[in-house]
């Protein structure tokens, strides 16, 4: 994995970030297996940037990568999140 280094905090981050915009769905809600799986095999592979909002997936993305991001996976990574105002 390519890393590139932030100016200002120093940060090495992943040139590939995952992001969850496009989670994918079964029975219309986040198929929160197999999501599971694509995020923390994202992670594994040396991926250490996701990027979330609250309107992705009507707010249940954020939710969602708390508990995917249970057992240790939080501490190898940075989050982005987005707030829109209308």
């Amino acid at each position: 994995m390519l890393y590139r280094k932030m100016p200002k905090n120093r940060d090495e981050l992943s040139i590939l970030g995952f992001g969850c915009m496009r989670l994918p769905l079964k029975d219309g809600k986040i198929d929160e297996e197999r999501a599971t799986r694509q995020i923390r095999y994202a992670i594994d592979q040396g991926v250490n940037y996701i990027d979330t909002a609250w309107p992705y997936h009507i707010g249940e993305s954020e939710p969602f990568l708390g508990r995917a991001l249970a057992g240790g996976y939080r501490e190898k990574v940075r989050l982005a999140t987005n707030f829109l105002l209308g």
